[in-house]
């Protein structure tokens, strides 16, 4: 079987990238463990999902979010969204482990790939709700987006407007309306301000 590639793209351009992404981690005091790291994170990815509805029938809440930002102010978010998260869960008598990657990486930022598990017993989905709502706020206050591959779907849209604004919103009610005229696409799930908007 053949190996995953580590960097995409065409192999001479994948490896000068390889290069230089190594040698700003080893300047700045990272040091190379070799391939195998991530070629076992490769093989064993999409093993997750299955983990995780095993575990929510043993009490063991795991959930995902993640957003983007700039790289000056990453370490902040991460710190920020942490406290956030572990601030919140013990009002349900949970302890929790919230683990972050960052990726993908741009030029100018990065994003955040939150994973967390908690010992939250009874309406999970009700007591994370509540969690979450004051992650969405740090993320916004804090100059993350609000989302980055999930996403906005049903989960984001209150957080929208505060991250692209007033004028972000018209653009895509005016987006909407052109290609989706009669408003029969995705009812009330972007734009929530009923069938003739959303």
């Amino acid at each position: 079987m053949q190996q995953p590639p580590l960097l995409e793209g065409e192999p001479g351009l994948a490896a000068e990238r390889r290069e230089c992404t190594a040698a700003v981690l080893v300047a700045v005091g990272g040091s190379r463990i070799g391939e195998q790291p991530a070629l076992d994170c490769a093989h064993g990815r999409f093993n997750a999902p299955y983990l995780r509805e095993a575990l929510l029938d043993h009490g063991v809440f795991c959930e995902t979010l993640e957003t983007s930002t700039t790289w000056s102010n990453l370490a902040s978010l991460r710190r920020a969204v942490t406290e956030a998260i572990t601030a919140g869960l013990p009002a349900y008598g949970a302890k929790s482990l919230v683990l972050c990657d960052t990726s993908p990486i741009y030029p100018t930022g990065a994003a955040l790939y939150f994973t967390i598990e908690a010992g939250l017993r009874g309406d999970q989905l009700a007591q994370w709700g509540g969690v979450k709502s004051q992650v969405h706020d740090t993320l916004i206050l804090g100059g993350g987006t609000i989302t980055h591959h999930h996403a906005i779907s049903r989960d984001h849209p209150l957080w929208l407007e505060q991250e692209i604004g007033e004028v972000g919103m018209r653009l895509l009610r005016a987006v909407k309306t052109e290609f989706d005229p009669a408003g029969t696409l995705n009812l009330g799930v972007l734009l929530r301000e009923g069938a003739a908007h959303a």
